[in-house]
């Protein structure tokens, strides 16, 4: 407003107008402060009223009296608004977080109110028009008019006019008594001069009149202040008391909702003169108990924030900000709902779990085992873990089956290699083995086969005792693999094309695609195949040969510890393509032939012997007698020796033989010797089986397994075999070849969509990879483009389907998961586990199994589990523990899957990785 700019006449008019304008601002601010007033007594009420509404029902304490009634919330989590606006529902009440910081509770619930109006929703006064109450509600819906044109302005807005207002007042007070006393002493010269500097901005107004004033001026106001801050303190603490009031008779029961309404009214009655005439610093106190009370509600709604959904009904707009973070929150939950279904992507694409009917068709080896164990799980597993490094002598390459200190104690004849074989605890251990100092991330594939890292496996006897064979040596940190053996010094390549040329008809990787390498060494033989197409399965007994097989796996090549002993090799009966020992150093000819009887069960019909060894082309006494045996033995067995070929390269030579495809040899010999099995001798039966001295008839029946040989490969992955028939049912209740061909396209569709994207999993880093319940092989066969190799495991209490996964061209061993498996730690990149553990679990306990897949996995290797959601809960809580690194975790349904990855952490150590 203007101020006079002439001390005459015209500044009495001037003045006048001033006193006019001052009135008409008092009158604005009063107005203001009264509303602002109303709102923060609501407000005080409504912040309680949201606390005790999530306990039981809301209400709302007006000005004028109504009906308080329960919340009503629908199954579909929208809010429906009851006949008052006590019946606001919590998410309601959260109210508008578009407000400033300075806004106040009840400004906050007042644009609630308002907001389906403005907006055209009609719903809500639709419901309230229909109630009994509606005089009552009109009322209360008069005075949220009052108080939305009093709170139009934000308070930004209003602090800013109270501001000036008062400022204007104060000047105008203080230039009215600087005339009048200018006036009595005829001082019109400074007058003039203070009028005209009023004239300018606010701030230098201020400044000026404040210069003038006279010290009697001073001592005023500063009294007036003073009762400014007195009245100030009294308001405070009856805002105080008003408050705790409230929130006392909030706590008790419904019936005192009207009184309470008609206290708040009387206070407001007895406070209203004194709102009035309070100072902006009054104001500025109120703002703050009105902020307080508005954090305060803030916690509440971050308590409840999980719960808090904003629908349409309620009214509730969020600001910009807010709603970028809802809408942020929104993806990210979307975008991770959607990751995690694509990780199950195909769990229910037609392969339901196991047929209970077709279970009983299947024969297990747990029917044909002898030795099997009776096992019995106990009360569930530790919840808490405390996990120490196994006390054992083998220390970093212990193998718990096979490093059984206390079972070899009582074992006294070693004749027959008893000491090589299995001997289990009863139960598996549960401590870590340590991982070697210096150890490295694994090789890469085909790098890995010709070095690894020295301190991965450390032994340097094996490079003293055969370096000069070129198996292996030490060359720096390096152990390399220059490819030789002690039947090809010159390189395995050369000595895979001999064979080759000695019997075309072998056809690496096209007739021959599946063989056993026995006595391998570090396996350069099977390593090499790789470029011919072949799988080869190596195996080699732990014994002074120091750490041979661990060797052969840290190269990635596929190899087992095992021994030919007393008990059968854990394969099925006719599976092998071919097998071959280059100077295995096994008896074969001793005992009747036991041992060589053992590989004619494993052996395909028609399938080849490849055995070069010094009694093939040496003439020494000992390898003459040794090789007349050995004719005599493989004629009886009706075995056809083919060829017999010299490497010249190499200085070695090699017998081939060839298994008969019919009985007929059989019924032409003139003694029964070996004799035949008995017919109720499974030839596949093969888990803690002993050996039998003695043959399995040649089947001769076009349908059934061993009759005819498999396709050539590639084609043999993906048909059913020609054995398998509709009448028998499969593992999921289809006739066998459509459960077959529905389990290669169910895993062919996981490892696409999920496998190779999904699960944080760098496929160039698998070599060595481990199906743990395998079924058809079906995942194997997915993965049969990549430089990777599967160990396809099929339990010994399954459905004996083995030898279906033989027949598509992939391999695999039998095996007792409540046991130890037979291989060195850190030997695998990545075990895969399809619903193994729901069934283990009622045999054993899960605990020694999941320190079993800790002690098989390499650092840095991945662990894959589908199964039941508790299962998958479960196995998370253990590898957590463990200190693996969860990738995902996610549960549909009934299905569950797990991705995790093994550091390097052991107990004792810090976790690091190299």
């Amino acid at each position: 407003m203007a101020l006079g700019k002439v001390r005459s006449s015209r500044r009495s008019s001037s003045s006048s107008g001033s006193y006019k304008s001052t009135i008409t601002t008092l009158v604005f601010v009063a107005l203001c402060i009264v509303g602002v007033w109303m709102l923060t007594s609501s407000s005080v009420v409504s912040t309680q009223r949201s606390t005790t509404s999530r306990s039981s029902s809301s209400s709302y304490v007006s000005k004028n009296p109504v009906t308080v009634k329960p919340t009503k919330h629908h199954k579909d989590d929208s809010h429906s608004f009851d006949d008052t606006p006590g019946d606001l529902p919590d998410d309601a009440i959260k109210g508008d977080h578009s407000s400033s910081t300075t806004s106040s509770t009840s400004t906050t619930e007042s644009n609630v109110l308002k907001q389906p109006v403005e907006e055209g929703d009609k719903s809500n006064l639709l419901d309230r028009s229909q109630d009994p109450e509606t005089t009552a509600t009109a009322e209360q819906e008069n005075v949220n008019d009052e108080q939305e044109k009093v709170t139009s302005f934000s308070n930004t807005e209003i602090k800013s006019q109270n501001e000036e207002s008062i400022r204007h007042e104060k000047e105008q007070e203080e230039h009215d008594n600087q005339v009048t006393e200018e006036s009595n002493h005829a001082e019109d010269n400074n007058a003039q001069t203070k009028v005209d500097t009023e004239d300018q901005s606010h701030q230098e107004q201020s400044s000026d009149v404040t210069s003038h004033e006279t010290e009697s001026e001073i001592q005023s106001r500063d009294e007036q202040q003073h009762d400014q801050h007195e009245t100030e303190a009294e308001n405070v603490h009856q805002t105080q008391e008003d408050t705790n009031e409230s929130h006392t008779h909030l706590e008790t029961d419904n019936e005192n909702a009207e009184q309470i309404q008609q206290d708040t009214q009387l206070e407001s009655s007895e406070d209203t003169p004194k709102i009035e005439v309070e100072s902006n610093e009054k104001q500025d106190t109120e703002n703050e108990n009105n902020e307080k009370l508005q954090e305060t509600q803030k916690e509440q709604e971050a308590d409840d924030h999980h719960s808090y959904q904003p629908t349409e009904e309620t009214g509730v707009e969020l600001n910009q900000d807010s709603q970028q973070v809802e809408d942020t929150r929104s993806d990210e939950k979307q975008n991770e709902s959607n990751y995690n279904e694509s990780a199950l992507d195909g769990a229910q694409s037609g392969i339901p779990k196991e047929s209970k009917e077709s279970k009983e068709a299947w024969s297990t080896q747990a029917h044909q085992s002898e030795n099997q164990k009776e096992r019995k799980t106990t009360d569930g597993i530790t919840k808490e873990y405390t996990w120490e490094l196994c006390n054992v002598t083998a220390g970093a390459d212990y193998i718990p089956c096979l490093d059984n200190e206390e079972a070899l104690k009582h074992i006294h004849n070693t004749g027959h290699y008893e000491h090589r074989e299995r001997h289990c605890p009863r139960e598996g251990p549960n401590c870590l083995v340590p991982i070697p100092e210096g150890y490295k991330k694994s090789m890469e594939w085909p790098t890995s086969r010709e070095k690894i890292w020295y301190h991965n496996v450390p032994h340097t006897k094996l490079a003293e005792v055969k370096g000069h064979q070129n198996w292996v040596k030490v060359t720096g940190e390096f152990l390399t693999f220059p490819g030789g053996g002690t039947q090809f010094i010159h390189g395995a390549l050369h000595y895979i094309d001999f064979l080759q040329k000695a019997q075309p008809k072998i056809s690496w990787g096209k007739h021959t695609r599946v063989i056993l390498d026995v006595g391998c060494g570090v396996a350069s033989f099977g390593g090499y195949l790789f470029e011919r197409d072949v799988l080869t399965m190596s195996f080699a007994p732990k014994d002074e040969h120091e750490a041979q097989v661990q060797f052969a796996l840290e190269r990635g090549i596929p190899a087992i510890s095992a021994v030919m002993g007393t008990q059968r090799l854990p394969f099925p009966g006719k599976v092998f393509d071919l097998v071959h020992c280059a100077r295995c150093r096994v008896p074969w000819h001793k005992e009747g032939g036991t041992l060589l009887l053992e590989l004619n069960r494993v052996l395909r019909p028609g399938g080849f012997f490849v055995w070069s060894a010094t009694p093939v082309y040496q003439k020494l006494a000992e390898d003459v007698e040794i090789w007349r045996e050995m004719k005599s033995l493989t004629a009886s067995m009706c075995w056809e020796l083919v060829t017999i070929q010299k490497d010249k390269l190499n200085s070695v030579g090699a017998a081939i033989y060839r298994k008969p495809t019919s009985n007929e040899c059989y019924s032409q010999r003139k003694h029964n010797r070996p004799p035949m099995c008995k017919n109720d001798d499974d030839p596949n039966a093969a888990w803690y089986v002993p050996l039998q001295a003695c043959m399995h008839r040649i089947p001769v029946d076009d349908m059934e397994r061993g009759s005819r040989w498999p396709e050539t490969w590639p084609n043999r992955v993906h048909k059913p075999p020609y054995w398998l028939n509709n009448s028998q049912k499969g593992i999921y209740g289809k006739p066998a070849p459509e459960d077959f061909v529905a389990d290669y396209e169910h895993w062919r569709q996981v490892v696409t969509k999920t496998y190779m994207s999904e699960l944080q999993i760098s496929w160039s880093n698998v070599r060595n990879a481990m199906d743990m319940r395998a079924v058809y092989g079906g995942f194997a066969a997915a993965l049969k483009d990549l430089k990777v190799w599967v160990m396809n495991v099929v339990g010994v209490n399954g459905p004996d389907t083995l030898p279906i996964i033989y027949e598509r061209g992939l391999f695999g061993i039998y095996h007792d998961w409540c046991e130890s498996f037979s291989t060195y730690p850190r030997t695998y990149d990545l075990l895969h586990a399809d619903h193994l553990f729901s069934s283990l679990k009622k045999r054993c306990n899960l605990l020694p199994v999941i320190v079993e897949v800790d002690r098989i996995v390499r650092p840095g290797g991945k662990f894959i589990a589908r199964d039941d959601p508790e299962i998958i809960g479960e196995i998370e809580n253990i590898l957590k523990s463990l200190h693996w690194e969860i990738h995902l975790t996610f549960s549909k349904d009934d299905e569950g899957i797990l991705s995790a990855e093994k550091t390097n952490w052991r107990p004792g150590s810090s976790l690091s990785s190299s």
